[in-house]
């Protein structure tokens, strides 16, 4: 077969989304994942890569477009552009269509699970846009500032970004010159508006004038700035880049979500793995009560210690630092300090990554009422769940979160019972 080069057009038949939010075509009997289009639409593509089993491709000219095509809102998407959003075309109802059937094929096809599923609007950003309080911006040589293409590390200058909420944008990163960095972060807390910028230096930075109110810093210094975050009746301190969901109705949906789903029961004792700032581990803190216990786990040394001040009120909550697995074989606790061997509930949001065989066994044998499992990846949930089945656990609930308008990512809730 002869090798098709990056700049050839091709026509293609468009069928089903693909997880990664690519739509998949056929062309010679390859498969092509092609971005910048729609189920059902015919197109003509640029190729972009090629491998030995594959190619990828934008789709550049629409032939025949779907009934779901919109006008992009952002000027600096499309194909050869900023890589940030996937689907700027689609409309919103027709993303969440898409998102809930690449999660359903991969719970069929990964954990052998049939379930339909439904993708439930995140309040916050009716019209998809202005959610993101935390932003990833890069910068090029001459300084100015921009998103990066989809897998490159060309940087498409911008002077706003659609998805940044406002108290990001009220910043004015894009709109700035930031000459010898290397990237600038911009985080903002929509409850309380506090606002900081972390520059990423190359050498010697110059810092443009920026805002009193946003603190700017560079490298890693022993007391790293933070935002306060407004859920439940509490503020949440999160420190510097540490992790919190980028759309603002996200924790809070996803704690109540969490509490749903676990039923806890005073005086229960239940664990928070990947606890971060301590959100989780928290609502549960208040819902077990004084007589119940729950013990976080986090890796991340910045992350325990926001953890620690935030539920510092909360004696029977308890934040371990170390990796999940090596701290659920060693960790001792509870009155007279008896080793950990169950827990009424377990909730666990790790990274993208997922848990994992080992830290998924060992889940299975502390738990012994409900799990809870939080993630933003439906083929690494898929695959942990399919892990569950085998240890003895059943999915009994499940959940899917549009946290991440215009793009392909999902937040997910699957609840596990022993089956």
């Amino acid at each position: 077969m002869p090798p098709v080069e990056s700049s050839d057009l091709i026509e293609l038949e468009i069928g089903a989304v693909a997880n990664g939010g690519s739509c998949v075509a056929r062309h010679v009997g390859r498969v092509v994942f092609v971005r910048h289009t729609l189920p059902g639409e015919r197109v003509r593509a640029r190729v972009t890569q090629e491998t030995k089993n594959f190619l990828r491709a934008d789709a550049v000219e629409i032939l025949e477009a779907s009934p779901d095509r919109v006008p992009a809102p952002c000027p600096f998407s499309g194909p050869g552009r900023c890589g940030g959003c996937d689907w700027q075309h689609v409309s919103l109802p027709a993303q969440r269509l898409l998102k809930a059937a690449v999660v359903e094929e991969q719970l069929r096809r990964v954990a052998g699970v049939e379930r339909e599923v439904i993708v439930e609007e995140v309040p916050g950003a009716p019209d998809g846009l202005g959610w993101r309080t935390r932003m990833q911006f890069s910068v090029r040589r001459d300084g100015a500032v921009g998103l990066k293409h989809h897998r490159s590390h060309t940087i498409e200058p911008i002077d706003e970004c659609l998805i940044a909420h406002p108290e990001v944008e009220v910043l004015g990163i894009e709109r700035k010159r930031w000459p010898g960095a290397a990237g600038v972060e911009a985080i903002a807390s929509a409850g309380t508006g506090d606002r900081l910028a972390i520059l990423k230096t190359r050498g010697r930075a110059r810092v443009p004038r920026m805002d009193a109110q946003v603190r700017l810093i560079s490298g890693k210094p022993d007391k790293p700035p933070f935002v306060r975050e407004d859920v439940g009746d509490r503020l949440w301190q999160v420190s510097g880049s540490g992790f919190w969901q980028v759309h603002p109705g996200a924790a809070p949906l996803l704690a109540d979500a969490v509490i749903e789903a676990l039923e806890p029961r005073r005086g229960d004792v239940a664990v928070d793995l990947y606890c971060g700032a301590g959100l989780f581990a928290g609502v549960l803190g208040e819902s077990v009560g004084s007589d119940g216990l729950v013990v976080g786990i986090e890796s991340e040394a910045q992350a325990v210690k926001d953890a620690r001040f935030n539920l510092r009120d909360l004696p029977h909550v308890s934040i371990e630092r170390g990796e999940v697995e090596k701290v659920l074989d060693e960790i001792q606790f509870g009155r007279g300090k008896t080793k950990l061997n169950r827990a009424d509930l377990v909730v666990l949001d790790p990274p993208r990554t997922g848990a994992g065989p080992d830290v998924v066994k060992r889940i299975a044998e502390l738990a012994g009422r409900r799990i809870a499992y939080v993630s933003c990846d439906p083929a690494t949930l898929s695959r942990d769940l399919a892990l569950f089945s085998e240890q003895g656990w059943a999915l009994s609930g499940f959940r899917a979160f549009d946290a991440f308008p215009m793009t392909q990512h999902v937040e997910l809730l699957a609840t596990l019972v022993r089956g």
